[in-house]
């Protein structure tokens, strides 16, 4: 072995190791006093067999098998797609077993950050100006409405006016209409957001007093609503409830606000082969340590599940969770199954670059941001939080839609574990954090934070009480994501139906 640095075995019955670097044909590696030479150049991330593994034998990362080998595969062979299959299937039973896991307990914690507490007793970290227009057909109106309305109000004690455009709202039926008026809705009530000017077109599906319905109660200065349509000059009635909404999100100031009243989204995108080694794991402890503190953290993206659900199923808190949790896994199976898609097409062209090679070992590191909390609730597509403790929100793993979903249900901030890297960001501060050294460091615009320390000698619990402590002063205003830095915030909307 040349050097510390050349591979990671994960765990001790894995028969695969990671390489740490690019490594060529010929080179040795010593594991377990073994000399391995490698029969093939493995790239960065991506996966060696440590040992002779024969046709149809489980191949083993994380300890838990990640597919089989389609051949017989030699030691110090590359093992990747040309080699291994998935073991997966369609839809499965799954039988409930009590807790095994030891409970994750709340402790008393004195940790606080700066927040907004709004009159009905929410906490926002936030104190902007959002505009939601029911419908696609004046994102542009909403878009001129944020620029004019930023500009006159830059000196304003605010964090800004955002829109967020979408395609939906008219020309929707059944559950993709409800679908869009659910999250519309539930950012409309997020707290992150001082004041809303609900823009309304006049002739779409979901109109503004039918919005209103999704809405609920609603306090008349914080919410305005607008029907460009009946407006004679629209942009000046909009700069004038702009206005009114910033006179009263001045009102609100930072306090001292418990820690437990932090909700934050767990999410993963572009992986590459040390997900579920560095930035997944380090979410996961971060996860816990919220929990633990009376905090609240989510997880979505089920198709990324398949392949681990039973590691979060088998930490239900009671059967109920449980069934949700299957029900959960099983209905977004039939939801492929109705589109004739198959189950297990995933990992993408982007994660099998960067060393994914099936949906198993792909679920497996993602499941890890979950931590090793109980899973207290499940709940639908577009529907708000209301426990603390982990909680699984249903949703697909493209990235915008999940991060919406995410911020719908109440997240404050979305964690967003990238081995990629993307500009994108949400309605709320979106962490965007490496799994590699080479990508925080060359995507400096992207890149909020490194979890590629982890395999470069810091260790897990250091790191995780730095990143909790960044996160604290996130929520507390004293920092900025890049995206909110350079404002990337947009949102994206299931959609599963007929558009007229």
């Amino acid at each position: 072995m040349k050097d510390k640095a050349t591979y990671l075995l994960i765990h001790p019955d894995d028969s695969v190791c990671v390489a740490l670097r690019d490594l060529p044909v010929g080179e040795e590696i010593l594991i377990n006093s073994k000399k391995i030479t490698l029969k093939t150049d493995v790239s960065f991330g991506h996966k060696i067999a440590i040992k002779k593994i024969s046709i149809t034998e489980n191949i083993l990362k994380f300890g838990y098998p990640i597919g089989s080998a389609k051949s017989d595969i030699e030691e110090g062979e590359w093992v990747h797609t040309h080699n291994v299959q998935t073991n997966l299937g369609e839809k499965l039973d799954y039988q409930y077993n009590q807790r095994s896991s030891e409970e994750v307990k709340v402790l008393a914690s004195d940790c606080t950050f700066k927040g907004y507490v709004r009159n009905n007793g929410e906490v926002g970290i936030r104190n902007e100006i959002w505009i939601i227009n029911t419908v696609g057909c004046i994102n542009k109106t909403a878009e001129l409405l944020a620029k004019m309305g930023t500009e006159t109000h830059k000196d304003r004690d605010i964090d800004g006016v955002f829109h967020f455009p979408h395609p939906f709202g008219c020309s929707q039926l059944g559950d993709d209409l409800v679908n869009t008026q659910k999250i519309l809705a539930n950012l409309v009530n997020h707290p992150n957001a001082a004041g809303i000017l609900v823009l309304g077109l006049g002739c779409e599906n979901n109109y503004v007093d039918l919005f209103k319905q999704s809405i609920g109660e609603y306090e008349s200065e914080r919410v305005k609503f607008l029907e460009v349509q009946k407006a004679d000059d629209e942009l000046e009635e909009g700069l004038t409830l702009i206005s009114e909404l910033v006179d009263y999100a001045e009102g609100f100031k930072r306090q001292p606000v418990p820690v437990s009243k932090l909700k934050v989204g767990l999410k993963c995108g572009g992986s590459d082969g040390f997900s579920g080694i560095t930035g997944n794991p380090l979410v996961g402890a971060f996860s816990d340590l919220l929990v633990e503190r009376g905090g609240t953290t989510i997880m979505t993206e089920v198709p990324e599940m398949f392949g681990a659900e039973t590691i979060l199923m088998y930490r239900a808190t009671n059967e109920d969770v449980f069934l949700k949790t299957v029900d959960l896994v099983n209905d977004f199976k039939e939801y492929f199954i109705r589109h004739d898609q198959v189950i297990y097409e995933n990992p993408s062209p982007g994660n099998k670059a960067g060393g994914i090679t099936t949906l198993e070992e792909k679920s497996l590191g993602c499941v890890q941001k979950g931590g090793f909390s109980e899973v207290v609730d499940v709940l639908p597509y577009g529907e708000r939080v209301t426990k603390t403790g982990l909680n699984l929100v249903e949703g697909p793993g493209n990235d915008l839609v999940s991060v919406t979903a995410l911020a719908a249900s109440g997240a404050h901030i979305v964690l967003f574990t990238t081995g990629r890297g993307t500009p994108f960001g949400g309605p709320v501060p979106t962490v965007k954090i490496s799994t590699n050294t080479a990508l925080f460091e060359k995507k400096k615009n992207w890149i909020d934070y490194n979890a590629g320390q982890l395999i470069e000698g810091t260790d897990m619990d250091s790191l995780k009480h730095d990143f909790f402590e960044y996160i604290v002063k996130l929520a507390s205003g004293d920092t900025r994501t890049k995206n909110e830095q350079y404002g990337f915030k947009e949102i994206a909307i299931f959609k599963d139906g007929v558009i007229l």
